[in-house]
């Protein structure tokens, strides 16, 4: 995961916030960057195969702790995001159950100004998602009008200005 659910829920702009709701607004603006950019983030030094069950790898790497992402791949039914919670002398536990299968494991890193664009993009959906769609508002003599949300200055559903951090990781699709 690009950023631990209780660091978010430590700042005061998430502290009236579902728990649930972040995470699964962090897993969203995860996928959501590495399809955007076509970029994995992958640390492919730390990359090694091991057998899977139940919801443990059965092999562990010095260079992986708890909290850190893994991406499993060429497994056939395993393959996508995880995140570990704890490793013991022989095994890596991660967040979701595997079914049994031999799967490459490869370290995922986010640079500090994705971590930093991210938690940027939580407070603008907490702030102005129900907003979008709204172009001006006005209430007795006060009046708001809002930037339009159209195809010329959003991308997925986030302003183009707030996803400018990702172009330095963009990589060719072919």
């Amino acid at each position: 995961m690009i950023l631990a659910v209780d660091d978010v829920m430590k700042l005061p702009e998430f502290a009236v916030q579902n728990e649930k709701v972040i995470e699964e607004k962090l897993n969203a603006a995860e996928l959501m960057i590495r399809a955007y950019t076509n970029n994995n983030f992958q640390n492919r030094f730390v990359r090694f195969s091991a057998d899977s069950l139940g919801n443990r790898l059965l092999r562990t790497s010095d260079f992986l702790k708890v909290g850190d992402t893994v991406q499993i791949s060429q497994s056939m039914v395993n393959d996508g995001l995880y995140t570990i919670t704890e490793i013991g002398d022989d095994f890596i536990r991660v967040n979701q159950e595997l079914y049994k299968s031999t799967n490459l494991i490869t370290k995922v890193e986010y640079p500090a100004d994705i971590r930093a664009g991210v938690l940027e993009l939580l407070k603008w959906d907490i702030k102005n998602r129900p907003k979008t769609g709204v172009k001006s508002e006005t209430l007795s003599r006060y009046s708001a009008t809002y930037f339009d949300q159209d195809a010329n200055n959003q991308v997925m559903g986030y302003p183009v200005a707030l996803l400018g951090f990702l172009k330095p990781y963009i990589k060719a699709r072919f």
